[in-house]
């Protein structure tokens, strides 16, 4: 399995490996409680965004990581027919660094690059835990984490299916569809939004970045314009 290969399709989609350092987080410990560094990721996007509301911090940085585990995964089942092992013991994360420094994976482990290998260790191995971790530290719904992951897929779709027709790689570009089509169907995603041609997307929930100072609402929002609030 080729990860620079992977790589070249944008720093969300890459994937160093190898140990990891002191500053990194095997993710099965933040899923275990030891929530110290997620609370300290939400501050530091809180600060960096002028964000009024922890929540909304904790949107955005939800949004991020799970743009990562999406994209890491998509990407390889894509571009090889096999995904790395997203293990929650190997894969560590550090909420200091950004794309593609913030997550390293000791070894590489392929499986098969299907819509249910991809479920399996990204939906049901990080993204259930993950949004437990969230909540602990901040009140954020279930609904607007789903809908954060249901953004982040069909974003990362998005990308490959561009990079994949920008290359001439119609089978590539046909994949990334199938597989977001795939996972989509599943019904804690099929609700988050609605797919639609080229591929684009609209959800039908609001991440809360419009809150921020001087901040618009994203390309998929459910809103057309941003909310006035009292």
């Amino acid at each position: 399995m080729d990860l620079a290969a992977v790589a070249s399709v944008g720093g969300f989609f890459a994937l160093r490996t190898g140990p990891a350092d002191g500053a990194h987080l095997p993710l099965a410990r933040l899923y275990a409680g030891e929530g110290g560094p997620l609370a300290a990721r939400i501050d530091t996007v809180a600060a960096a965004l002028r964000a009024p509301e922890r929540r909304t911090a904790a949107s955005i940085a939800h949004l991020g990581l799970v743009a990562r585990l999406w994209s890491v995964s998509l990407g390889s089942a894509v571009l090889h027919g096999e995904l790395p092992d997203l293990d929650p013991r190997a894969l560590s994360w550090d909420g200091g660094r950004g794309a593609p420094d913030d997550l390293v994976l000791d070894e590489v482990r392929a499986l098969p690059g299907t819509a249910e290998r991809i479920r399996e260790s990204v939906q049901y191995g990080h993204l259930v835990p993950l949004a437990e971790a969230f909540r602990r530290d901040t009140p954020v719904s279930s609904g607007l984490l789903w809908g954060n992951a249901g953004s982040a897929l069909a974003g990362a779709v998005r990308e490959l299916h561009r990079w994949a027709r920008r290359e001439g790689r119609p089978d590539a570009a046909r994949r990334a569809l199938e597989l977001g089509a795939e996972l989509f169907a599943h019904p804690d995603l099929a609700g988050t939004g609605t797919l639609l041609p080229g591929p684009a997307f609209r959800r039908r929930s609001c991440c809360l970045y419009y809150r921020c100072p001087g901040a618009g609402l994203c390309g998929d929002c459910v809103f057309d314009r941003p909310p006035v609030h009292g």
